[in-house]
């Protein structure tokens, strides 16, 4: 049927107790594998370019080490993979060192440039606002990662659904812990999320003591199901990858926008429908704190093309409206 994805059927085995099977552990290993180096095209600044993957101070498929180095343990198209970045300076520029770990190691180090922003193109952006001109100078090292990887962002977007970030954080956190695997490499505290398969078996219980409501549950197994449909779209030009995530019910432009600005390096994908960032860039830009989707368009459409990189930099600019309500209450699923 047009515009209907036919769902990926996978092979389920009748478990003894209702128990969803743990997937096996990856057996350790210490030395990488596979290396490589890269030399970005320009500034680099690990932090801001890879920040936006991590889901949480105690995400476990992503973590920072003292030395500067960015720790990620992804499922790839070839399996499980853990990935270590780190910048060490090199013939007067800074130089991308990577190992990589597992089944997916040299897929992860294939894509290193794009994951750091090869592809995205910083001086495209012309800042048409003295705040955003100077945000912009602060951080020459931003730019845009592409992960090439949609279930990886779209799982926790839709976690992040009309709830807190705390709640959705501990969400992430306990289902990957308790249904991935442990990350290939010599750091056990990390985890490979779920693969489709695993993610379709969770128990409606486990769900729900992951604060996860049915809503949210029910749209990320619609997900699932097509999970070989969705990873197509990272090839995608980003609005076209957009149009195929909002195919699912329960996907829209807020989850699409957070997904594709990960998996797809999308420029121009602003977050419409978020709860803080109108207000956010209607006060940076207009004095505006109560701007709604509308305004805040109005207001990044001379940045058509670079909106979500302009929202990024009023982001990190620091000035937001002061707080005169409360923060988002914490949801209850238990009364729902």
């Amino acid at each position: 049927m047009a515009g209907r994805f036919a769902p990926n059927q996978p092979t389920r085995t009748t478990v003894r107790g209702g128990h969803t099977p743990m997937p096996k552990a990856i057996p350790r290993q210490v030395t990488a594998a596979h290396t490589r180096r890269w030399t970005p095209p320009g500034p680099l600044d690990l932090g801001l370019v890879l920040g936006p993957l991590c889901r949480g101070p105690a995400d476990p498929t992503f973590r920072t080490t003292p030395d500067g180095s960015v720790w990620r343990a992804s499922r790839t198209p070839a399996g499980p993979g853990t990935l270590r970045v780190a910048l060490r300076a090199a013939a007067g520029t800074d130089e991308a060192e990577a190992e990589a770990w597992g089944p997916g190691a040299e897929w992860l180090l294939e894509h290193l440039p794009a994951l750091l922003g090869e592809a995205d193109d910083p001086a495209a952006f012309t800042p048409r606002h003295r705040l955003v001109a100077a945000s912009q100078h602060r951080r020459p090292g931003l730019r845009l990662t592409r992960t090439s990887l949609v279930l990886e962002a779209l799982i926790p977007s839709i976690l992040e659904q009309k709830v807190t970030t705390d709640e959705a954080y501990r969400a992430w956190r306990l289902l990957v812990r308790k249904y991935g695997e442990p990350a290939p490499g010599p750091d056990a505290r990390m985890y490979v999320m779920p693969d489709p398969r695993t993610w379709a078996l969770i128990p409606s219980w486990e769900w729900h003591r992951a604060g996860v409501d049915n809503k949210r549950a029910s749209t990320i197994l619609r997900a699932v199901r097509v999970a070989r449909r969705l990873e197509e779209a990272a090839a995608m030009e980003p609005q076209q990858a957009q149009e195929r995530l909002e195919l699912i019910p329960g996907i829209g432009p807020w989850t699409s926008a957070e997904t594709v600005q990960r998996s797809n390096g999308a420029p121009d994908a602003v977050t419409v429908g978020d709860l803080h960032l109108p207000g956010i860039v209607g006060y940076a830009l207009a004095g505006d704190r109560n701007a709604d989707d509308a305004a805040m368009l109005e207001l990044l459409a001379p940045y058509a093309g670079q909106r979500h990189r302009a929202a990024r930099l009023i982001l990190l600019s620091g000035r937001t409206p002061p707080r005169r309500t409360p923060k988002m209450p914490r949801g209850d699923i238990g009364a729902l």
